[in-house]
C-alpha cells in the first residue's frame, strides 16, 4: 500500500519484458506496447522510465462521484444501492464514438487529478454508507496496481468491488485483477472484428475470450453493455449473431444492456440510436434466449425493468434509477412463481434511487 502520495508518485509494474533492443514491451493488454525510455503506451498512464514500465496514475484520480448501481449499468447487483465510482486518464482503446473522451483521451487531466491512496478510497466509501466502489470512467484494467490495492482496502471494510471495462486485457494480468472484483460490467461494443479494428483500434476475440474467462472460471457478477451506434453495429444480422453467441457461450443469466449513442468525440456526425434500434436489440436478445435485457440511455420504464424469465411477472420495477415495483423473496426468487432471478440481491431493495 502507498500512503504517501503526491503528483509525482509513480508505482513499478511486473507486466513487461526487456525486449533487448532498447526498448521494453507492456504485457498487460493485446496491444502490446514497445516503448523506448520515457515513452508511454496508447493508454498514457503505463510509461518505460528507466527501463520498466511504471504506472505514472497511481493515487491520481479525474474525479469521485457517488450513483445509483443501476448507471454502471448493474441491474442485478444489490438493485437500489449506492456505489462510489472513479477513475483515472487514459486508455487503452482508441473508440471513436468516446462518451468519456474528455477523460479517457485528455492529456491534462494528467497534471489535475485528485489525490487519493486506496485507503482513503475505501474510508470515504463506508463513511458515505456504499455498498461498493467502482473502476470506471476509464478502463481500470490500465490502472491495474492502484484499483488492485483499492479494492483490497475496500474488502477489509466489506465493501465490494465493481469493474467496468472494455475487457481488453491479457490472460495473466486479468486472472491477479478479477480475483479482488465482485461484479463487471464488460462492453461488448460490436460484434464485427471490423468494428473492433475499426472504430475502437482493438480485436475482437480477446475480449470474448474475457467473457468466458469471467463467466466461467471466476464467480464475478458479469453484465454486458452494447452501445448501438446507427449503421456500425445495429445491424438485426450482427444482433443475432452477438445475441447467440452470448446465450451459448456465457448462459441465459448474463443481462445484456443495449444503450443508446450520442454524437460525440470523432463521430459528431453520426446521429443518435432511436428508441425502435434499442428496443429491437432487445427483442432479439429475448427471443434468442437471453433472460435479462435492458435498454439505456433513454427513458423507457417497461424496457428498464425487470421481469421473471419463467412467467412474466415483474420482478423490479425501474423508471430510469429509481425502483419502484419489487416481487422479490429475500432469497432473489420471484414472489409468483418462486423461479430464482439471476444475481446478487439484498432482502430488500435499496433506496438510493436517482440520487448523485
Amino acid at each position: 500500500m502507498h500512503t504517501q502520495l503526491n503528483s509525482e508518485t509513480t508505482v513499478a509494474t511486473h507486466y513487461w519484458h526487456d525486449l533487448g533492443d532498447g526498448r521494453i514491451q507492456c504485457d498487460l493488454c493485446p496491444r502490446f506496447c514497445k516503448l523506448h525510455d520515457g515513452q508511454r503506451g496508447l493508454c498514457f498512464i503505463r510509461q518505460n522510465q528507466d527501463q520498466q514500465i511504471v504506472l505514472t496514475s497511481y493515487g491520481r484520480s479525474s474525479g469521485f462521484a457517488i450513483d445509483p448501481i443501476e448507471k454502471k449499468p448493474l441491474n442485478h447487483f444489490y438493485p437500489g444501492s449506492s456505489v462510489f465510482s472513479f477513475g483515472t486518464a487514459g486508455c487503452n482503446l482508441a473508440c471513436k464514438f468516446c462518451q468519456n473522451w474528455d477523460i479517457s483521451k485528455s492529456r491534462q487531466m494528467d497534471a489535475l487529478m485528485s489525490i487519493a491512496g486506496p485507503e482513503i478510497i475505501a474510508q470515504k466509501a463506508a463513511e458515505q454508507g456504499c455498498l461498493s466502489v467502482a473502476y470506471t470512467y476509464n478502463d481500470p484494467v490500465i490502472f491495474h496496481e492502484y484499483a488492485i490495492d483499492t479494492a483490497i482496502a475496500c474488502r477489509e471494510l466489506g465493501i465490494k468491488s465493481v469493474a467496468v471495462s472494455a475487457g481488453y486485457v491479457c490472460p495473466e494480468p486479468r486472472a491477479e485483477f478479477y480475483q479482488y472484483m465482485d461484479a463487471a460490467n464488460i462492453d461488448l461494443k460490436a460484434f464485427t472484428e471490423r468494428f473492433y479494428h475499426k472504430i475502437t483500434g482493438s480485436h475482437l476475440a480477446a475480449v470474448l475470450d474475457t467473457l468466458r474467462y469471467l463467466q466461467h472460471e471466476t464467480s464475478v457478477w458479469l453484465e454486458l453493455t452494447t452501445l448501438l451506434i446507427p449503421g456500425e453495429n445495429d445491424s438485426q444480422a450482427e444482433l443475432e449473431e452477438m445475441t447467440q453467441w452470448v446465450v451459448e457461450n456465457l448462459g441465459p443469466d448474463v443481462p445484456m444492456h443495449f444503450t443508446a449513442f450520442h454524437p460525440d468525440w470523432k463521430m459528431l456526425d453520426t446521429p443518435s440510436t432511436p428508441v425502435a434500434s434499442l428496443l429491437l436489440a432487445r427483442d432479439i436478445a429475448i427471443k434468442n434466449g437471453v433472460h435479462y435485457a435492458y435498454v439505456g440511455n433513454v427513458h423507457h420504464k417497461p424496457a428498464e425493468s425487470t421481469y421473471c424469465h419463467h412467467c412474466g411477472q415483474l420482478l423490479i420495477g425501474r423508471d430510469w434509477y429509481q425502483l419502484s415495483d419489487w416481487n422479490l423473496n429475500a432469497s432473489g426468487t420471484c414472489t409468483a412463481c418462486g423461479t430464482q432471478c439471476a444475481g446478487h440481491f439484498a432482502a430488500k431493495p435499496g433506496d438510493w434511487g436517482a440520487k448523485e
